[in-house]
């Protein structure tokens, strides 16, 4: 396919509670943290709005990104054309002294968070309110029960989680219904398929795929460039086996070659084609990439090819977790902070009735 025209981006239902918006969006983290040093503002938002030029209206970052250096950014960027775009943010991940993250999910914290980024957003509503980290000491439904109330108020529009359990869905759902789950997904991460991607179909809920490029792993990122020396990647378990993983990427590399596509297009491309219940938000700070990446809507992938493509980077067989301890702790798949208390319980512990 050539590389002068770029597809219309579809607009399309995520999750079944009436929120539309463009089938791939853009992930901002990294550009202001994480991925080496923060880009020039002014750049990163002639890239967002080049995005919204281009059809792109789903826009993801969270409060901790910076910290809250993102919201602001995506804020100035996105104030003037608030009316045409769809903005996801996130709470839930605190930074405090002496402690490298901790996770609050109770009500107080709810509410201070969400007008906080209300401010940080310049906008009067968020359109899609994740959870972003499961808070284990308080149950889902506590949680859940203040961001029912923001939607009531109409400073949210629609909820969303980030890394939790499909029981933790369920309860999560039956307080007020998700719109979407957000889930690291990829070639090479696909520890969600089991449990968590059928609960969310399901329960008629989005999917919204963080990291679809492992990071920038399948783009190229570490195998063909180098990374800055402040590169969160540099103590992700992954890219510290490069060694073992680059066999993955060469292999990739060569089905994209064949089919005259880069290797980050043919990655990205497998992940839309799991459903068009699927979102995914690679990040960049580069508008040939964001470019680059919106070519893979238009490709075409056969079973086949896809078959193909999963045994070229069978999940199972790479190198290092998907994040570093500390962070894996957080995470939807370890059991210590895997679910949340019973409500009753919780209750009962405290005096108050079920």
């Amino acid at each position: 396919m050539g590389e002068a025209s770029l597809p219309v981006i579809p607009r399309r239902a995520l999750g079944s509670q009436g929120m539309v918006t463009s089938a791939q969006g853009l992930g901002c983290m990294g550009m202001s943290a994480h991925y080496g040093e923060p880009k020039p503002e002014e750049e990163m938002v002639t890239l967002i709005r080049h995005a919204v030029d281009l059809g792109m209206t789903f826009f993801d970052t969270s409060d901790v990104y910076g910290p809250h250096t993102n919201e602001v950014l995506l804020g100035k960027a996105l104030a003037p054309i608030r009316d045409k775009v769809e903005i996801a943010t996130k709470f839930a991940i605190k930074r405090e002294p002496d402690k490298w993250l901790v996770v609050d999910g109770s009500p107080q914290y709810v509410r201070a968070a969400a007008e906080a980024s209300l401010k940080r957003l310049q906008t009067d509503y968020i359109d899609l309110y994740y959870v972003h980290r499961i808070d284990p000491t308080i149950p889902i439904e506590v949680t859940m029960g203040e961001l029912k109330k923001l939607v009531e108020e109409g400073k949210v529009k629609y909820l969303g989680l980030s890394e939790a359990t499909a029981e933790t869905i369920r309860r999560a759902h039956a307080v007020h219904p998700i719109t979407a789950v957000q889930l690291e997904w990829s070639l090479w991460e696909r520890g969600a398929e089991p449990e968590i991607v059928p609960v969310c179909r399901e329960l008629g809920i989005g999917i919204v795929a963080y990291s679809p490029l492992g990071r920038g792993f399948f783009s190229g990122k570490a195998i063909t460039e180098e990374l800055e020396s402040i590169d969160f990647r540099h103590m992700h378990p992954k890219f510290q086996q490069l060694e073992k993983n680059r066999v993955f990427y060469d292999r990739l590399k060569a089905m994209a070659d064949a089919k005259g596509v880069k290797p980050g297009q043919l990655a990205l491309a497998w992940v839309h084609h799991r459903g068009n219940d699927v979102f995914p938000i690679p990040g960049t700070t580069k508008i040939p990439n964001l470019e680059d990446n919106l070519r893979s809507l238009a490709m075409v992938l056969s079973k086949e090819e896809m078959e193909e493509m999963e045994a070229a980077v069978p999940a199972e067989e790479v190198a290092g977790e998907r994040y570093p301890a500390v962070i894996l702790s957080t995470t939807w798949e370890k059991a210590e902070s895997a679910q949340t208390p019973p409500l009753d319980t919780w209750l009962a512990s405290r005096g108050q009735a079920y």
